[in-house]
């Protein structure tokens, strides 16, 4: 396949489907996930504590690979703008009903609250987090993508991801949790690390599944997008 830039304003049978599919897991992995606290008795690694939406989350970037991959970055950045769109009405949404005065006879208000109730600190971190780390993520696939010319698509998906969900992890728990007491300021570079690691393991377990994606929306598409003069800015919704 002839890699080609996509003409301007063509239109694909896929892109809308693969753009729900991204903002979907990435607003049900920040609303329903980070409430629960999980542990399990992992052979070799023993007890292991952590957030349950550290599984989920990580299926976004898999999808953000995806979609610059297939259909560049122009078009991956406001799936980008997307995602923080939903997932800032999301957090808004939550706090205006979490903050109505519930009926006397309503007893689960305090467990409303565990789920739904995140601070405005915490809401914040997470989109500054999120769109900091998918549009370097994004930009670093791109730009791998040139300088591997479309080949070992492993290294470029399994990379950006190390840059993308590193930057993430580095902004988040910082901004949402240091000085709150909430996690021990000392605790933070062990818990921060062991997220990273964990998102980037998701990543390399899902890469087959990433192949067969990739391969399958190449040839439906007929599109293969290199961003050889793409405007890396993120602050543009053109394509």
């Amino acid at each position: 396949m002839t890699p080609a830039a996509p003409t301007t304003g063509r239109t694909y049978r896929y892109y809308e489907f693969v753009m729900v599919a991204f903002v979907t897991i990435l607003i049900c992995s920040n609303l329903i996930g980070p409430a629960k606290i999980a542990q399990i008795d992992a052979p070799l690694f023993g007890v292991l504590t952590f957030g349950a939406g550290v599984l989920f989350f990580p299926i976004s970037y898999v999808f953000g690979d995806i979609l610059t991959e297939v259909y560049g970055y122009a078009r991956s950045r406001r799936v980008i703008w997307a995602g923080f769109a939903g997932l800032a009405f999301a957090s808004f949404m939550a706090y205006v009903v979490v903050a109505l005065p519930p009926a006397p006879f309503w007893q689960n208000q305090a467990a409303y609250e565990t789920a739904f109730g995140s601070t405005w600190r915490i809401a914040l971190a997470s989109l500054i987090a999120f769109s900091c780390g998918e549009f370097v993520n994004s930009f670093v696939l791109a730009k791998m993508k040139i300088m591997t010319q479309g080949k070992w698509l492993w290294s470029r998906t399994i990379g950006s991801t190390i840059f993308g969900e590193g930057v993430d992890s580095l902004l988040f728990y910082p901004l949402a949790f240091w000085g709150t007491g909430i996690i021990p300021d000392d605790k933070l570079p062990m818990v921060m690390a062991a997220q990273f690691v964990t998102k980037v393991g998701v990543e390399v377990l899902f890469t087959p599944v990433t192949y067969k994606i990739v391969a399958w929306l190449k040839k439906a598409e007929g599109e293969d997008y290199y961003d050889r003069e793409t405007n890396f800015t993120p602050f543009s919704l053109k394509t």
